[in-house]
């Protein structure tokens, strides 16, 4: 009897792996499944190291896709065993899962599973219903199930986040690095990987705005304008470390946020600028009130995207067997 997981339940797991979120949707894992193993690695030739040159935004991708797969192997009656960058000496490995048979599943696990198909990046405007307070528990309470910790920001907190977004925007506007990454990976219609022109959403009529305009193209720049809401719910997830393994827990908390607020019907959005320059960051931490260090930046709504971006085929993901 082979000890190898089924094929169909390999595809399961990556596919749900994949669905996570990442940086202009770069999609930078790579996984190695041997019988009940599987490892999550870093994939250096999907990096952005321009905006992401430590490589921390990637390591909070994988934690999300780390998420994603255990939540569906709850779902199709496996436990997972987990540790995050399990070897030292082994720097792209950032975690290693175990799945076993079980008829003990995790009920939370298995229902937010339902939700990662769900789950997408939503740069529109919301409506101005303040999200209610169970929500804002609820999410609090799951970024703390996986080691990390979310704060509500209040408005003075949101305007200086704002200015701070200013402060990057005039960094970047001699930064020709940046700005010919980001069209790499940017704009017009894409059928694998990147954000395509239709996932931007619209332009703000106020400056600075309270969503990321991700936009490098010229027909992407003049789109068109909409109003966003005035006092917009944002929160910051941070960690108490900032070791690599604290950033692939930072992204297993983003995730299980996110599947936790797709469930109660809240959409989400980024507006981590801020977090990509190193003397901004403990900046963006201290508006918290708390010691750690600032992960993500994450807006929430009420409005609800219509399509994600796209993901590449599974087996560009999954290492080849060695004969």
């Amino acid at each position: 009897m082979s000890d190898q997981l089924p094929a169909q339940v390999v595809e399961d797991l990556l596919t749900a792996a994949v669905a996570a979120p990442s940086m202009h949707n770069t999609q930078p894992w790579r996984f190695e499944i041997e019988d009940h193993v599987v490892d999550i690695y870093l994939d250096g030739s999907r990096s952005l190291p321009a905006e992401d040159p430590t490589g921390r935004a990637m390591r909070i991708a994988a934690g999300a896709a780390t998420f994603n797969l255990r939540c569906a192997a709850e779902s199709l009656g496996y436990g997972a065993w987990f540790g995050l960058a399990p070897y030292p000496e082994e720097p792209d490995l950032l975690a290693r899962i175990v799945l076993e048979p079980t008829a003990a599943r995790n009920g939370e696990l298995c229902d937010l599973a339902e939700y990662i198909p769900h789950r997408h990046t939503d740069r529109n405007p919301s409506d101005t219903t303040p999200l209610d307070e169970t929500v804002r528990v609820a999410l609090m309470r799951a970024a703390y199930a996986e080691g990390a910790e979310l704060t509500w920001l209040g408005r003075d907190g949101v305007r200086t986040v704002l200015d701070l977004v200013l402060d990057t925007d005039l960094r970047e506007i001699g930064d020709w690095h940046r700005r010919a990454e980001r069209a790499r990976w940017v704009g017009g219609d894409r059928a694998a990987d990147g954000v395509p022109s239709s996932a931007l959403g619209p332009r703000s009529v106020s400056y600075p705005a309270i969503v990321r305009d991700l936009a490098t193209r010229p027909t992407d720049r003049s789109r068109a304008e909409r109003k966003f809401e005035e006092h917009p719910d944002i929160a910051v997830l941070s960690t108490a470390f900032d070791e690599p393994s604290d950033q692939v827990t930072a992204g297993a908390a983003l995730e299980r946020v996110l599947l936790t607020a797709t469930r109660a019907g809240v959409s989400a959005s980024f507006l981590n600028q801020p977090l990509e320059f190193d003397d901004l960051r403990p900046r963006v931490q201290l508006l918290t009130g708390r010691p750690g260090h600032a992960d993500m930046i994450i807006r929430f709504g009420h409005s609800r995207p219509h399509s994600g971006a796209a993901r590449r085929p599974l087996a560009e993901f999954q290492a080849k067997e060695q004969s």
